[in-house]
């Protein structure tokens, strides 16, 4: 078994899901579940999956005023939520909120989230924010940081000056990963497992890579193997 390996639940019903968690078996202890599936089968998915001994990182991207994202997380820590994610562009208020809310669920980690990976510096540009994608994620990192939280999302790329930056136990979390010899998927800062744990990142998110394989339980192994 290997916890740094998340596998994303990206679909749209919860009997899909389950398919897929057959499939991996035990060696399997970590999924994430985002809004899609959250929206369609809701919370129900969460509390089943813990309840089979997995831990969930329930990837919400909150963005809301800090009462509204300090329910959430609450919620969040009910339903046995191991990691949760809020945006960490929401400000220091917010996510002191996520952080004090999260205080009552030990098990409960707080991730801010910094530059989503589909974004590049001329997205940033886009939406009127100056910086490069590394400065930003640097900026935001720092922030989330200094609010308590226990650690961040954000791309491979940026793991190892992240590393570099965070206090020792810092989760860094790390979606856009692939196979090695997989095509480019939408996201635009990718890199396979391997290079992002000997980047610095804690922890990888996998998705289609894996949910897609034609043999999931096999894609798995793969990646275990690439780690080891």
């Amino acid at each position: 078994m290997d916890s740094r390996i998340i596998v994303s639940l990206d679909f749209a019903t919860a009997a899909s899901a389950a398919g897929l968690v057959r499939q991996l078996g035990a060696e399997a202890t970590f999924y994430k579940v985002g809004l899609q599936l959250l929206t369609a089968a809701g919370p129900s998915v969460v509390r089943e999956l813990v309840a089979g001994g997995k831990r969930v990182f329930l990837d919400l991207k909150l963005l809301e005023i800090p009462s509204s994202v300090a329910a959430a997380v609450t919620a969040a820590g009910q339903v046995g939520a191991s990691m949760v994610t809020v945006h960490a562009s929401g400000g220091s208020a917010v996510l002191r909120s996520a952080v004090e809310a999260a205080g009552r669920f030990p098990h409960l980690k707080v991730l801010a989230l910094t530059v989503v990976t589909s974004m590049d510096d001329e997205d940033l540009r886009e939406v009127g924010v100056g910086s490069t994608v590394t400065e930003q994620v640097l900026r935001l990192a720092r922030l989330a940081v200094a609010a308590g939280c226990h650690g961040v999302v954000a791309s491979p790329l940026e793991a190892r000056m992240l590393r570099e930056t965070f206090p020792p136990g810092a989760l860094i979390v790390t979606p856009g990963i692939q196979l090695a010899g997989d095509p480019k998927s939408d996201h635009a800062r990718f890199t396979t497992a391997a290079q992002a744990i000997d980047a610095g990142a804690t922890h990888v998110v996998v998705g289609r890579p894996i949910s897609r394989a034609s043999n999931p339980a096999e894609a798995f192994a793969s990646m275990r193997a690439e780690l080891r």
